[in-house]
């Protein structure tokens, strides 16, 4: 007997079908949580954790490399809140 890859489908209207092959797994997801999340993805894992690593990584900074950045984001907000900024819908917009 060959084992075979499960293959789900996903249809966007009211109809789901889903097709699996030797093992089957029962998932009841209610359909406001899918409208009011606005879809469902359903990935393996391998895909999942590919995605997760192409990802832009987390940066923590510390010491006078925070202190600068708090420093630029408190003066940026300042400027904002006092009027001095301006919204750009492009970079061509700066000249």
């Amino acid at each position: 007997m060959s084992a075979e890859r499960p293959i789900f489908k996903i249809y966007a209207g009211s109809e789901v079908g889903i097709w699996y092959s030797t093992a089957m797994a029962n998932i009841s997801i209610s359909k406001s949580k899918i409208t009011k999340e606005a879809g469902v993805v359903i990935l393996p894992i391998k895909e999942y954790q590919r995605l997760l690593a192409g990802r832009f990584p987390d940066v923590y900074l510390t010491g006078k490399e925070a202190e600068d950045l708090d420093k630029l984001v408190e003066e940026g907000l300042r400027e904002y809140h006092a009027g001095k900024t301006r919204k750009l819908r492009s970079l061509a917009d700066l000249d």
